[in-house]
């Protein structure tokens, strides 16, 4: 007797949706995802993997992306974009995206952050602004934390999330994980850990990407190979004071062949 038999009243939108927000963000949700694949049978499965394969946007890495480069990067990004389909990467993400994702996107597509040192004295005013604005609101005036989070550098968002620890019992992320949901959310929160501890954001992604049911092989080489000419070295310091061990053991002990062999020469482990 099979264990597995045709879902009745399969409906492959539905459940790429499901599978979608199971895997949406940092981590995933691998109980959602295993009760969603074992609903139905392999042709099914097929025709889901089909379909998937071919739908939405991955706003993790979009954020993550965006949030990390550089003004100059970006650009250099964009320009390579439009050279390679023939349409621009704004015009793609403006399709896929809306409300204040969309413009946090735009706006870092057209360099709109400053890099400058910051100004502590303004660090001190854009705190009180986002704790007004946030915990001590009843709801969130979301354009606020847009429009300091767009038009302030990333070394002048690190002084406004010490600048928060004075006003608030919680920190600037925690605050805006309370505050906040969805893929607006984790934008927020993205720009936050790349200004205040760019190592550490990366090392939690390589964490969570080798962590739980599987390995994310996608956003495993791409941390890797983008920050093999960066700070890679660093990351791995990083990673070693946050989940006691480094790259090198972890990727031992999670990965195998020559795939294995390919990271740890990346990190010179090998």
């Amino acid at each position: 007797m099979a264990t597995i038999v045709p879902k009745d009243g399969f409906d492959a939108e539905e459940l790429c949706e499901g599978l979608r927000k199971a895997m949406k963000g940092f981590g995933t949700d691998e109980k959602a995802i295993i009760e969603i694949l074992c609903s139905v049978d392999n042709a099914q499965r097929q025709e889901l993997k089909h379909k998937f394969k071919g739908t939405g946007t991955d706003e993790a890495q979009i954020t993550e992306i965006l949030a990390s480069r550089s003004n100059e990067e970006i650009a250099a990004i964009v320009e390579s974009y439009k050279e390679q389909y023939n349409r621009t990467l704004e015009e793609d993400i403006s399709s896929e995206n809306g409300g204040h994702l969309k413009r946090i996107y735009i706006s870092l597509l057209q360099g709109a952050r400053p890099d400058d040192d910051g100004d502590e004295a303004q660090a001190v005013d854009d705190a009180k602004v986002l704790f007004e604005a946030g915990e001590k609101s009843w709801g969130t005036d979301e354009s606020e934390f847009n429009r300091i989070f767009m038009t302030r550098s990333p070394k002048h968002l690190a002084l406004v999330a010490e600048e928060y620890k004075k006003l608030s019992d919680y920190t600037l992320r925690r605050a805006v994980e309370k505050e906040m949901s969805g893929n607006f959310e984790f934008a927020m929160v993205t720009l936050i850990q790349t200004a205040v501890d760019m190592p550490g954001y990366f090392a939690e992604r390589i964490h969570r990407a080798v962590d739980g049911m599987g390995t994310a092989d996608q956003d495993l080489i791409r941390v890797f190979v983008t920050r093999s000419e960066k700070d890679l070295a660093i990351v791995d310091e990083r990673y070693k004071d946050m989940y006691g061990k480094g790259l090198a053991p972890t990727i031992k002990d999670e990965i195998g062949g020559d795939y294995k062999r390919l990271l740890l020469h990346i990190l010179k482990a090998e």
